[in-house]
């Protein structure tokens, strides 16, 4: 069973969302852990393939975009759309709106919340999914 970890953020936007998740990702490289950015779908992925070059003056991310029509090239970091190319990795950030259907190939999972009403809902709805699964839950007001 994977632990899931919920980023309860206060700013609001998905742009808040994936700069925090641009931190997260940044921070596991650096601990050379490889790891999976899960979007729900190709904007999404573009929005965050740019960010991750610009998200911090001097961060570097190695990264990838992959998806049913390009598998992993190698990158420690790769945004995913859909369920294609997955590799097992360290960590899952999850910025779909869906329990990843991967979620077996990875020990730990990034589950990011802004303070909108909407994203607080969709995330209670995993929550209660990764509940009724098994997974070890955590919570971290940030």
């Amino acid at each position: 069973m994977a632990r899931i970890d919920f980023y309860l953020i206060a700013t609001a936007g998905e742009q808040s969302r994936q700069v925090f998740a641009c931190r997260l990702a940044e921070k596991a490289y650096r601990l050379q852990h490889t790891v999976r950015i899960q979007v729900e779908n190709r904007d999404q992925a573009r929005q965050l393939d740019d960010l991750l070059w610009t998200f911090r003056d001097g961060s570097f991310v190695p990264h990838e975009v992959i998806d049913e029509e390009r598998d992993a090239g190698g990158a420690p970091v790769t945004i995913g759309v859909g369920a294609g190319g997955i590799q097992p990795g360290d960590l899952l950030i999850n910025l779909s709106d869906h329990v990843p259907e991967q979620l077996d190939s990875f020990p730990r999972v990034a589950e990011i919340v802004t303070s909108d009403e909407d994203c607080r809902q969709r995330s209670r709805r995993r929550f209660a999914d990764y509940r009724s699964q098994g997974h070890s839950l955590q919570t971290h007001e940030l």
